[in-house]
């Protein structure tokens, strides 16, 4: 998955300053979906990063029944947080 590509995808433009307020909840929206009905673990966690990134991830247990992927989520969430800071 290309980040670029994804932007695009979700939200009409590939600048995340350019996500206006209604694109944005949309956007979400049908990751929320696309998310639902996805199989692969990688482009699972993906998506559930970008929601993650835009506000809008479900709860971990909610995401991943396994713990080790729940572990891969928390790490991601404290780069994250880490690169924020």
């Amino acid at each position: 998955m290309d980040f670029d590509d994804q932007l695009r995808r979700y939200f009409g433009t590939d600048d995340p300053a350019m996500i206006a307020p209604a694109a944005l909840e949309a956007g979400v929206e049908k990751m929320r979906v696309d998310f639902g009905m996805e199989k692969d673990k990688g482009r699972r966690f993906a998506l559930w990063s970008l929601m993650y990134l835009f506000g809008g991830a479900p709860d971990l247990d909610v995401a991943f029944d396994n713990e080790d992927d729940r572990n891969a989520a928390r790490d991601f969430m404290d780069m994250m947080d880490k690169a924020g800071g």
